[in-house]
């Protein structure tokens, strides 16, 4: 049985990455030319009057977050758009009756969002290096806050899409949540420049963290505890783990 589960697993997970390396062209290539643009404006232009920032150039510092900003997006986006036209298009149900656990279903689809972060931020990593020397200071902190993020992304963009009732849905908690999060992650600025209350306001975005321990992989520094910030992603993506598996165990907006 658990042999099923596996083909099942793969089945999904392989037509999750077929569906975005198909059309790499929309789904590849934009995050790349968008970070060049990110590169060239700020880390060029403003960043050659900004000067350094925690010890190291401008360009390096927002180097890793940029990196972090494209995997977010496009983990999130690839899960809610191919889960919601699963659902959409009716052969989502084909998934929910057969002999598969529900949480294999879950882990194909998240899997396919990893996948496509990944990928996005290698090509992200690789349009850095002309633009600066990149130096790892932990390879393995890089990693798994890489994959920690993607599958906290993936997931919730399994969540968005379940509760989607359009396609004009799917494109809301992009604009209105991530890329208020995002921008206010810490991307651009040291949490150490804010006033203490806004510090503390900070504290409430998730994708602080990600950033932080993300940044710390590269260049050797970080706002707040590494241990803290990798307990507090774990902890959100067990969370939303949860509820995908609840929601899609209980048929809630897939079932007509």
């Amino acid at each position: 049985m658990r042999h099923l589960y596996v083909i099942a697993f793969k089945s999904i997970l392989i037509k999750e990455i077929s569906r975005f390396t198909r059309i790499w062209i929309q789904t590849l290539v934009p995050p790349a030319i968008t970070m060049t643009l990110y590169f060239l404006i700020f880390g060029n232009l403003v960043g050659s009057r900004i000067g350094e920032m925690g010890g190291v150039t401008y360009m390096e510092f927002i180097a890793p977050g940029l990196i972090m900003m494209s995997v977010i997006t496009n983990s999130y986006s690839n899960v809610a758009s191919s889960f919601y036209s699963a659902k959409f298009q009716r052969n989502l149900e084909e998934v929910m009756v057969a002999p598969v656990p529900h949480y294999v279903m879950i882990a194909g689809y998240v899997g396919g969002g990893v996948a496509r972060g990944l990928c996005v931020g290698l090509i992200v990593t690789l349009v850095a290096l002309f633009f600066v020397d990149i130096h790892l200071h932990h390879l393995g902190l890089v990693v798994l806050t890489v994959f920690l993020t993607s599958v906290l992304f993936s997931l919730g963009g399994l969540i968005n899409a379940v509760f989607a009732k359009s396609f004009d849905d799917i494109s809301i908690i992009p604009t209105f949540v991530l890329t208020p999060l995002t921008y206010l992650g810490g991307v651009f600025y040291s949490l150490s420049l804010l006033p203490s209350f806004w510090q503390g306001v900070s504290a409430l975005n998730p994708v602080v963290y990600m950033i932080n321990v993300f940044r710390y992989g590269f260049l050797g520094f970080a706002d707040i505890s590494v241990p803290l910030s990798v307990g507090i992603m774990v902890g959100f993506c067990v969370a939303l783990w949860t509820l995908a598996y609840y929601l899609v165990s209980r048929g809630i907006g897939l079932r007509s």
